[in-house]
């Protein structure tokens, strides 16, 4: 019978506890690291309070979900990670943070070990260039939210190894999402879609012809499952703002990619976005009444 592998998750926000659970239930066992304490006891019980879930659901058998939890390792000490055949960062999207990270966990795994990237701007090639075995480093960009998108971007950079990306795939194949392999440029395939998706939108606002209300429910009408500015108030104001900054940086400041004064504003007044008490390009309820 063949040992569960291990996969391990370092940073237990948002990002980290969604991919955490979705490998848990793909049958691997995890290591979930963060240097708060706190806020790994916090994962394990919004994950295990997911799993309670699928069993009230009957989508989860319970000896399963028994069994799944047990798969959980809490550990703040990175050297938790060395048995990992493969190690997932999830912080935040930032170069400088990243590249120490990375250049810390080569010294705790082997050198067989895949080092991936959940970065969804950040370019694989630079972040893996600090590194000592850089043909190692691979990204894996989970679209969000994590539990209800299948895809999931591999993310190769041109000195990647081709067992790499095998690895990759399978990885993601036995979390029963779908790969896609994707070449490391600005914002990868979906977020460079999802600009052009909402970077139109916001230049049709600009135009003054119609406003957010009207070209939600246009593309809507259309066959889209969320309008533009329902899309970026469901991902975050902030985030779609970083994105589309991160993009226009690493794209040699390509008019496609050009972040928008008023995303900029509304970031400013605190608008961010549905999870906002402030709301995002919609008001929240408490503010419409």
């Amino acid at each position: 019978m063949q040992a569960a592998r291990q996969i391990a998750i370092v940073g237990m926000g948002t990002t980290g506890i969604a991919i955490a659970y979705a490998i848990i239930l793909g049958g691997d066992q995890v290591i979930l690291h963060d240097t708060n304490a706190h806020a790994l006891r916090l994962a394990v019980a919004q994950i295990s309070r997911r799993i309670d879930q699928g069993v009230r659901l009957r989508k989860i058998d319970p000896w399963l979900a028994r069994r799944i939890k047990r798969s959980m390792t809490i550990s703040t000490d990175l050297a938790s990670c060395a048995p990992a055949e493969a190690v997932i960062e999830a912080i935040r999207d930032q170069q400088t943070p990243k590249q120490k990270l990375l250049q810390a966990l080569e010294r705790v795994v082997t050198p067989d070990t895949i080092l991936a990237t959940s970065s969804n701007t950040l370019p694989v090639t630079r972040l893996a260039a600090e590194t000592q075995f850089p043909d190692r480093v691979v990204g894996l960009h989970f679209c969000q939210p994590v539990h209800a998108l299948s895809l999931v971007e591999i993310v190769r950079s041109p000195i990647t190894r081709q067992s790499v990306i095998d690895q990759a795939a399978a990885l993601v194949r036995r979390i029963n999402k779908t790969a896609l392999i994707v070449p490391d440029t600005p914002g990868h395939v979906v977020n460079r879609l999802l600009q052009a998706y909402t970077g139109e939108a916001l230049a049709t606002l600009e135009r003054g012809s119609v406003d957010e209300k009207t070209v939600d429910r246009l593309m809507e009408a259309a066959g889209f499952p969320m309008g533009p500015f329902q899309l970026m108030d469901f991902l975050g104001v902030d985030k779609t703002f970083e994105v589309a900054q991160a993009m226009y940086e690493d794209s040699f400041h390509a008019t496609p990619y050009h972040p928008h004064p008023r995303q900029q504003r509304l970031v400013e007044a605190g608008r961010t976005g549905r999870t906002s008490p402030r709301g995002g390009w919609y008001l929240n309820e408490e503010q419409q009444t």
